[in-house]
């Protein structure tokens, strides 16, 4: 890779410090960062910046390791912050133990040129020097390191375009997706989110010649977000108002919807709100939503439909993913054919359910409670852009089986109950066996599905936390399974043992 650089002048001590922010939002375990720069050039200013905001605590102390050589401070990452002008010898870093802290999280490292050849090629350097009452940085690397650092630098650009380049980044936790998002505090304004969404970059093809992501419709750009956003907040639901957009670029500046959890104190289902949930979706179903949505003057994006084959791709994870990891082996020939003949029997009967908007992941972490408001308003609606037009039911078994937390068969019927009685009342010829039935078979779809991207997120993505979840999926599984529209899979899976507890 070739290299690349960026400039950025720091006309005051805030700029660097923003910097900072900057460089430790994109810091990964394993990244160096190398400062280099005369005395005085502000190389510890940079790094005290990049260290407080890393830990969250504007406060913190961070004194310069002139004299230890090595300090290391917790954080969003790990960070060992090197000073090696002392350094008698590159192979001293052994003894400081510059491998062990790559190991474990970042190594910041100031005057790298006493490192000799020790530090990695991939490392990203930033060059500091005087410009009359303030600095110039020259940042420069040729690893995905610097990719990350560039972006973040253009999420600095994008938020003065905004008009709010001096405002404090905090990130959000990391989740399943490849999204990010941060809080966004600016002097005497409420706080807003940042979201981070670059282009999807399809994979290799996986079947008919076409990616994953194709099949399954995923949305490949923040339009769809954009679009839906503003499509719901017509409907009357708290979808969060798009304050800023640069579509080219996948970032989006938007209001903050608050904070309230979804779940009780103890990270328990509410009957309540779950009812709620379960209304709000209901008078969404009542009428016809459209299909083309404007997301800016003369640029519309098309609501893609859940049709037979972003179904199958779907169940086809636990193929992928849950089979090897649960049986110590691949699916064979045989297991697919008759997963696809059971499938295809069941998808048979969702042609003749109601059809309508699927947001795909209306569950806990994506609902915010807003107390003290009333009627749908209570509800914060985060996350929708991967929407399509398919079985209505699907959303109410995405909120009634809840892959995040436990739901208790009570709770699922009331859930259940509330929606039919909304839809009942809402009239419009409301089919409520057809309803049922799809409930059931895009519960067990829905569940097959995250049984294979949980063992995935494992597999291929290092997050062995998502295999906890699976016990509960797999309650859910039996519990939707009961219905008879499902027994071709039903006894598929239980003559392969695949909803049998791990031993």
């Amino acid at each position: 890779m070739a290299a690349a650089m960026l400039e950025r002048f720091l006309p005051d001590e805030a700029a660097t410090a923003r910097l900072g922010e900057d460089l430790a939002l994109a810091l990964r375990p394993g990244d160096v960062l190398a400062l280099s720069g005369d005395l005085g050039a502000g190389k510890t200013a940079l790094a005290r910046a990049l260290v407080r905001a890393n830990a969250g605590d504007p406060g913190l102390e961070v004194p310069s390791p002139t004299f230890t050589l090595v300090q290391s401070y917790d954080g969003r990452v790990s960070i060992a912050h090197f000073d090696l002008y002392r350094l008698s010898s590159p192979s001293e870093l052994d003894e400081l133990g510059l491998d062990e802290a790559l190991a474990e999280g970042v190594a910041v490292v100031e005057w790298p040129d006493r490192a000799g050849e020790r530090l990695p090629m991939t490392a990203t350097s930033v060059a500091l020097s005087h410009e009359g009452d303030g600095r110039r940085a020259v940042i420069s690397g040729a690893d995905r390191a610097f990719g990350r650092v560039a972006r973040s630098l253009a999420i600095r650009d994008f938020l003065q375009q905004a008009g709010i380049g001096d405002a404090m980044r905090v990130p959000f936790p990391g989740d399943a997706s490849a999204r990010a998002y941060e809080t966004i505090h600016a002097e005497n304004q409420p706080p807003r989110v940042l979201m981070n969404s670059p282009r999807l970059v399809l994979g290799p093809p996986v079947k008919d010649g076409k990616p994953y992501a194709v099949i399954a419709h995923t949305a490949q750009t923040v339009a769809a977000f954009v679009a839906m956003a503003g499509a719901l907040r017509r409907r009357g639901i708290a979808a969060p108002e798009v304050l800023a957009a640069d579509l080219d670029a996948g970032l989006l500046l938007l209001e903050h919807l608050g904070d309230g959890p979804f779940l009780d104190r103890e990270g328990r289902p509410l009957h309540e709100r779950y009812a709620a949930a379960a209304e709000l979706l209901a008078g969404l179903h009542s009428e016809p939503f459209p299909e083309t949505l404007e997301v800016a003057p003369g640029i519309v994006h098309d609501v893609p439909p859940f049709d037979r084959d972003a179904l199958m791709i779907e169940v086809e994870l636990l193929l992928d993913w849950y089979v090897p990891w649960k049986t110590g082996h691949p699916a064979d020939a045989g297991l697919r054919n008759a997963f696809a003949d059971a499938w295809n029997t069941v998808f048979d009967r969702l042609e003749r359910t109601e059809p309508g908007i699927v947001l795909r992941d209306f569950h806990s972490p994506n609902i915010v409670w807003r107390a003290g408001r009333s009627g749908s308003d209570r509800l914060g609606i985060l996350d929708f852009q991967d929407a399509m037009t398919g079985p209505s039911a699907y959303d109410v078994a995405s909120l009634a089986m809840d892959a995040r937390v436990t739901v208790p068969e009570e709770i699922e019927r009331s859930t259940v109950a509330a929606y039919v009685a909304a839809r009942h009342a809402a009239g419009g010829g409301f089919d409520e066996r057809k309803f049922r039935e799809a409930y059931a078979i895009t519960a067990a779809q829905r569940n097959t599905k995250i049984l294979g991207i949980f063992v995935r997120l494992d597999r291929r993505d290092g997050k062995p936390a998502y295999l906890k979840h699976l016990p509960r999926i797999r309650a859910y599984l039996r519990r939707a399974l009961v219905h008879p529209a499902l027994a071709p899979v039903a006894a598929l899976y239980e003559a392969h043992g695949l909803l049998a507890e791990d031993e």
